[in-house]
């Protein structure tokens, strides 16, 4: 699985930093933490997306816990990304409250789609659309839609100009009872914004009207 590299929203801290004691979820990790990387570790997903666990950052809060996902189409990834769950059982200002879910989604585009001059509003569009569809309550959303074209010279003249889409957001769950938020329909409403970008057609009825991004020229092989 490709993993989703650089840094996240929040700023603190980068993607491959090792796990550290019960930063996973473990017994000595407050209740609703637990509580909420049981969700995540529970929640089922559309086949075409493989997930797994990955070391979490350790500078972004006393806990964190991380998923690494890719949309696969045999042996082709289309997108890959990443989603860190952090809590602060103190609280954080910014947060405005305990918990908080950090995101990087990328995916290689079309040039022609790139070139859309409403293509960044439209992705995070995707992203606000995904958390609403499944209900989902939130506060605090930030982050940044990111399009980067890549041209080949010399040598390297022969390869086609590629493109790629980056998503960095991160936003604040409502926690619900026993102060653990929803994490299993937060990863939901991610993997949908992961195969929208992906350019999978919607996963369940009714949703014929949503728009995706076209599937790739030549997506990343595995």
């Amino acid at each position: 699985m490709a993993a989703a590299q650089g840094r996240l929203s929040d700023g603190a801290g980068g993607m491959d930093e090792a796990n550290e004691g019960d930063r996973d979820g473990g017994r000595s990790a407050p209740l609703p933490f637990r509580a909420a990387v049981d969700a995540l570790r529970a929640a089922r997903l559309r086949p075409q997306i493989e997930i797994e666990p990955v070391p979490a950052p350790k500078k972004l809060a006393p806990f964190a816990y991380a998923l690494e996902a890719a949309v696969v189409d045999g042996e082709q990834e289309l997108a890959d990304g990443r989603l860190v769950l952090l809590h602060d059982p103190a609280g954080h200002d910014a947060w405005h409250g305990t918990f908080r879910l950090v995101t990087l989604i990328r995916a290689e585009l079309e040039p022609e789609m790139a070139a859309d001059p409403l293509l960044p509003e439209v992705c995070w569009s995707w992203l606000t659309g995904a958390l609403q569809a499944r209900g989902l309550t939130y506060g605090e959303p930030s982050g940044t839609v990111t399009r980067a074209s890549s041209h080949y010279f010399g040598g390297l003249a022969e390869r086609p100009a590629a493109s790629q889409i980056e998503i960095r957001a991160s936003w604040t769950p409502r926690e619900g009872l026993g102060g653990a938020p929803d994490t299993g329909a937060h990863l939901a409403a991610w993997c949908d914004l992961l195969a929208q970008v992906a350019g999978l057609p919607p996963a369940g009825p009714g949703d014929a009207s949503v728009v995706t991004l076209p599937q790739r020229r030549g997506p990343q092989s595995r």
